[in-house]
């Protein structure tokens, strides 16, 4: 099944000055450290609410972003159906734009193949709110109905068994926000890379080499390691409350500092937990910038 919304709505929004941005980057990031008390800018979590009822499978919500980062994106959705969930129901969230050509034809791909107990749900946004990911990750914050939903990047894959164990140990928690511990990634990798050039100009569901992958640790939910409970995010939004990150930005990438103030408002690091199946590819050139994975487009394509 596929949810798609093809007719992005809503302005673009006014860029602000790159000074006055980098002035209130920094202070966010000043603050985030624990130099102003995070009262001011943050909602009240909400006390858990006990375990979903036990005559229904988990529902789990993954929100991805991509733009220019199609070739990775391609293994995340070849994941849920190589290895699609037995025991938890997914909704696969997609924020992209409508002018990433190559990224709109790999969603048309995946969204024209039906896996049990996988919704796909394509969410287009204007370059300019895409850009900045704290926008899509408050929307779909705010509008989920799922039990736990995982903001995460295109580039982790979910191998076999990695969903049903979170499942199985998220329905037990009560934390507002886990993250894996540990994980499996690649060296950084270049764009001429074997697991790059298997894309190929037609598309297909292609799965990972995984003797390629090496152990990676974490000590905190980083950026695409954020589990958060459907409750909490429902209330708090992904810094809903801080209009600077609500903000568009220009046609570049912006960092995502406000990972770092995301756990900040929530008053927490995570809550580390052991899940197998979870593979990162890790890459030295970054989609962001145009022309990553050119050589993959078919004669014609935007660049």
């Amino acid at each position: 099944m596929s949810d798609k919304k093809r007719d992005a709505t809503g302005a673009e929004g006014i860029v602000m000055p790159g000074v006055r941005r980098w002035l209130l980057e920094s202070f966010y990031r000043i603050a985030a450290s624990g130099c102003i008390p995070r009262r001011f800018f943050a909602v009240d979590v909400p006390c858990p609410k006990g375990t979903p009822p036990k005559e229904r499978p988990l529902q789990l919500e993954i929100v991805s972003h991509c733009w220019n980062y199609s070739g990775l994106l391609t293994y995340q959705l070849s994941s849920l159906v190589l290895y699609p969930p037995q025991d938890v129901s997914v909704k696969m969230t997609v924020f992209h734009s409508l002018e990433d050509d190559q990224t709109c034809r790999v969603l048309d791909f995946f969204a024209a193949r039906k896996i049990p107990k996988v919704v796909w749900n394509w969410w287009p946004l204007p370059e300019p709110q895409l850009l900045r990911r704290a926008i899509g990750r408050n929307e779909a914050a705010l509008a989920t109905r799922a039990d736990w939903i995982w903001f995460t990047d295109c580039d982790l894959v979910f191998h076999r068994g990695c969903l049903d164990a979170l499942a199985d140990i998220c329905a037990g928690l009560q934390a507002p926000l886990v993250y894996p511990r540990r994980a499996r990634g690649t060296k950084p990798l270049q764009s001429d890379d074997p697991l790059f050039q298997s894309l190929g100009a037609e598309l297909a569901v292609l799965d990972i080499d995984v003797s390629r992958f090496e152990p990676v640790s974490y000590t905190r939910a980083i950026g695409p390691l954020q589990i958060v409970r459907g409750d909490v995010a429902r209330m708090a939004g992904y810094c809903r409350n801080i209009n600077f990150y609500m903000e568009p930005v220009s046609r570049d990438w912006h960092r995502t500092f406000e990972d770092r103030t995301f756990r900040w408002l929530l008053g927490t690091r995570g809550q580390p937990m052991d899940l197998p199946g979870l593979y990162r590819i890790h890459h030295a050139q970054k989609g962001r910038r145009r022309g990553f994975f050119a050589e993959t487009r078919p004669p014609g394509s935007k660049t």
